[in-house]
């Protein structure tokens, strides 16, 4: 039997209520400013009500783009993040269920050892490998190249440990029942590891996909053609201005669209998502 305490209850949804808020609240505003033109927006005064330029600024933002720094429409921003979190997303899938599934099931000399150099890469800083990394797609002329924004950030330590965790738990019966099949190691992790791992790729899809959207530094870094930027550095240009005004109204409408795409994969992959986690915990 659950025991209510109505005091208690309160302070709980009290607390729930306020952190609600405190996330919401930004959201509401710059989804109000998307609605305004740039001079009600910069007064100080800006109404918490919808404006009447909602149309007028979502077809700039997404069609035309803006009129100073960045002149790219979001629409191809957009597109520059998809591709570039989807082949990111997908890329670190593969190649960490691959280095876990030799981890686990293959015996070589110094397996141990290989998997905690793969996991000590977490403790890395990005700055410290930054120009190198800079360095080595430069020289193989990957600037400004959608293979440059992937590529090197399609290593993933955490996919691997958590791919290595998943396999952890899968009996051995089933490797045993596989070689008695007369099933080499490729046929067991088609047949038998990938069909269970599905939701812990779903799960790990959905980390990846964010973590790719939302990257700032390395795209910042070698894309230098307005054709090439993504969404996050796109909003960050549009707010780099000298003299003139910002277009605080187009800046707002595309971050509003911004958080479109991963909120979609969020939401339409949420079953997946928490199962995935879960099922790593066991």
């Amino acid at each position: 039997m659950v025991e209510h305490r109505p005091l208690r209850d309160f302070v709980a949804y009290a607390i729930l209520i306020f952190g609600v808020f405190i996330v919401a609240f930004p959201v509401y505003l710059a989804l109000i400013a998307s609605t305004h033109d740039a001079a009600t927006v910069v007064t100080g005064n800006m109404p918490l009500s919808p404006g009447g330029h909602t149309l007028e600024n979502y077809y700039r933002a997404i069609f035309v783009g803006g009129s100073r720094a960045s002149r790219e429409p979001v629409g191809h921003m957009l597109m520059n993040s998809f591709i570039s979190a989807t082949g990111i997303a997908v890329g670190k899938i593969f190649i960490s269920i691959l280095s876990a599934f030799a981890v686990v099931y293959f015996r070589f000399p110094f397996r141990k050892t290989a998997f905690w150099i793969i996991f000590i890469t977490l403790m890395l800083p990005v700055e410290v490998r930054i120009y190198p990394t800079y360095k080595v797609v430069a020289d193989l002329h990957m600037l400004d190249t959608y293979a440059g924004l992937i590529l090197p950030l399609i290593a993933s330590a955490t996919g691997t440990l958590l791919f290595r965790q998943f396999f952890m738990t899968v009996p051995d019966e089933l490797l045993e029942a596989s070689k008695i099949d007369g099933a080499g190691p490729f046929r067991f992790f088609k047949d038998t590891l990938l069909p269970l791992s599905v939701t812990t790729i779903a799960a790990l899809f959905v980390i990846q996909f964010i973590y790719g959207w939302n990257q700032y530094l390395w795209p910042l870094l070698i894309t230098t053609q307005d054709s090439m930027q993504t969404i996050v550095t796109g909003i960050k240009k549009m707010l780099t201005t000298t003299d003139e005004l910002a277009e605080w109204q187009l800046a707002m409408a595309t971050a509003i669209l911004a958080m479109l795409p991963p909120v979609a994969v969020v939401v339409f992959m949420q079953r997946l998502f928490v199962r995935g986690l879960v099922e790593t915990e066991k």
